[in-house]
Formats: C-alpha cells, structure tokens, sequence
C-alpha cells in the first residue's frame, strides 16, 4: 500500500510526486469529447490562432484530474475512504499540449472524525507548475483518511 494512514500525516508536510506528465493532443481531445465539452478553445486549433493564446488550451478539468490523481500514490491510495470535495480551484496560467506538469501537495489540515474513530478528514493544497516552473493550477482537496488500524 503506497499511501499514509492518517496518524503518519502531519500539517505541513509537502510531496513533490515523482511522476511528471507531457499533456498530448489526445489526452486533451479525448477528454474534451468524453465529457462532451466542445469548447473551440479545446479542439479547434485554427480558431485560437486567432486569440490572444494563439493555441489550444488544454481542458482545465483534465488539469484538475491529473493534479489530484498524481498525488494519490504518495498519499491516499489504500487509506482514502472518499474524497469530501475540492475547494478555491484556480488555474493561473494556461496548460498547452506538450506542457510536462510537475505536481506538489502539502498537508495543510487535519483533524478527527467525529463520527468515524478509526478515520480522520485531511485537507491537502495541491499545485501543479509547468516546465517553466509556472504555477499553472492548484486547489484544496479534503477526504476522510483511515487511521493506521489498532
């Protein structure tokens, strides 16, 4: 099992995840089509070379997805129970096909279940940055987290 019990997280704690990530044409594509969004700032290459991008913009959602499930190897596969929601998701910069991501998260809030004696919910910040070091998305995410069993 690759992630944490909640009792060997501690606040403050920061992960810079092994694996990075080169965004392709059909990362962006397929994801764009499978959720149904025809946005022509996702598919439509000749419309963008007339905007200030001047290119494609890859699906923010994929950016979102990739940022969060990097970090589930190093964090909460095994010991997550659900994730309880994500807030202040920002993207401050565009993600373009043929960026590499690189992903960090920091542990920014722990605390007991009231209900649930054998778990905790943890808060992570996660920040994704380009190749050139842009942060280009981050978010908080918080989950309910299994305590190391007694």
């Amino acid at each position: 099992m690759a992630g944490l019990w909640f009792d060997e997280l501690e606040v403050g704690q920061v992960f810079d995840h092994s694996i990075r990530r080169t965004v392709t044409e059909t990362d962006n594509l397929l994801f764009s089509t499978l959720t149904h969004n025809p946005a022509q700032l996702h598919l439509d290459a000749e419309y963008m070379k007339g905007t200030d991008f001047g290119r494609v913009i890859v699906n923010s959602t994929f950016t979102l997805g990739l940022m969060v499930g990097v970090s589930v190897g190093d964090t909460t596969l095994g010991t997550a129970v659900a994730n309880l929601g994500w807030d202040e998701v920002r993207f401050p910069k565009p993600v373009f096909i043929g960026d590499t991501l690189r992903i960090e998260t920091e542990v920014i809030a722990l605390r007991e279940s009231k209900s649930r004696p054998d778990q905790g919910i943890v808060t992570f910040a996660h920040r994704a940055y380009n190749q050139h070091g842009e942060l280009v998305a981050h978010c908080q995410r918080t989950g309910l987290q299994r305590k190391r069993p007694q």
